[in-house]
């Protein structure tokens, strides 16, 4: 077997000890890491970086790693052992905040959104099945009924008789109420998956659009100058999942700005303190300790910074009273997630040529 690479140097202490643990297991497999990537149709040289420490692999490698090693053994990995690498690789991957990253978090969560499609997909498929089977049953019960309510009609002196020599009438009656019901259930359950279909379809084109613009970014990076212009104002960004930071970071780095990514109110309100010339804020409504709203209202009472916009971004939807306790609480917009990158970098622009020009007026 040929002998793996040296760790890379200056990693982090998150991706040191995910690499050691993935050299680890593969050493166990007695292979080499071409004839292994050939095996599971891998780029041997990609697989290298993830022994190496200088890429975080997807999840995905990480547990074929974990099935194969288990299969070369015999014995199955354990559930605490499984979790110990979960652990290992969640860190390394919220320590690092590379374009490529983030276009590996946020297809991950295109895969699932993709996944939750398709099973109401399914669900819905099944449930039209069965909805249309009890219709067909209710009109062959309603047909039968009429034909008996005719007869009833027709021969009203015979009512006696035709009810003793149908005494089941009553149970058809019982059966087509306990049908109709049974309609009516799954009539709201076909409604709800299609509209849960619905939203991770939308949620998958959103996804779509954030890779394709973090793709860009990481595209155009290497033309761009790296240094920010001094003149140009910050951005703000507060959010206490480090994937929805990578993902904004990464969607808003094309511009000439300098963004600063904290992770709570009380980071944000000392970020404030520290720097005078952010153009807007970005904030996440749901977060521990202090909330969207609390921090938004901490910041509208200090003069410095009441007159910062704040743009809300939540993944609680467009729902009226939500959105009515955002604007009450001082934010200019209000954006669902998942965002739609385009209008987050257009929003962001707006507010930044409002800032420079007030800037520009102050300054004559």
């Amino acid at each position: 077997m040929g002998e793996l690479r040296p760790l890379a140097p200056e990693l982090t202490p998150e991706s040191r000890a995910l690499a050691l643990a993935l050299r680890e297991l593969f050493e166990g497999l007695d292979v080499s890491a071409r004839r292994y990537a050939a095996r599971r149709f891998r780029d041997a040289g990609t697989f290298s970086r993830y022994l190496n420490g200088t890429r975080v692999p997807p999840w995905e490698v990480v547990m074929d790693l974990l099935t194969d090693v288990a299969e070369h053994r015999g014995t199955a990995a354990t559930p605490e052992a499984v979790e110990l690498v979960r652990r290992l690789h969640r860190a390394a991957v919220e320590t690092s905040a590379s374009p490529r990253h983030a276009v590996e978090v946020l297809e991950q969560q295109l895969a699932e959104a993709d996944r939750v499609s398709r099973r109401s997909t399914a669900r819905g498929d099944a449930l039209g099945d069965a909805l249309l089977d009890r219709k067909h049953r209710i009109a062959d019960l309603e047909v039968r009924l009429s034909q008996l309510e005719a007869e009833w009609s027709a021969e009203r002196e015979r009512a006696d008789r035709l009810a003793a020599a149908n005494p089941d009438v009553t149970e058809l009656l019982r059966e087509r109420e306990a049908l109709q019901g049974e309609v009516a259930r799954l009539s709201a359950g076909l409604h709800a998956a299609h509209k849960q279909r619905e939203e991770a379809e939308e949620r998958c084109a959103l996804l779509e659009r954030q890779l394709q613009a973090v793709e860009e970014a990481r595209q155009a990076a290497g033309s761009l100058p790296t240094a920010t212009p001094q003149a140009m104002p910050k951005v703000l960004v507060v959010d206490d999942q480090s994937d929805n930071l990578l993902a904004m970071t990464a969607v808003l780095s094309t511009l000439d700005q300098e963004l600063v990514a904290v992770s709570s109110g009380q980071e944000a309100l000392k970020a404030l303190l520290d720097h005078d010339d952010f153009a807007v804020i970005i904030m996440d409504v749901q977060m521990p300790d202090m909330d969207g709203y609390e921090t938004a209202a901490h910041i509208k009472r200090r003069p410095r910074n009441r007159d910062v916009p704040i743009i809300f971004l939540t993944a609680m939807g467009a729902d009226p009273e939500h959105s009515a306790r955002g604007y009450a609480a001082g934010a200019v917009d209000y954006i669902g997630k998942p965002f739609d990158p385009w209008v987050l970098r257009a929003k962001v622009a707006v507010f930044t040529g409002i800032y420079l020009e007030r800037r520009l007026a102050d300054d004559r």
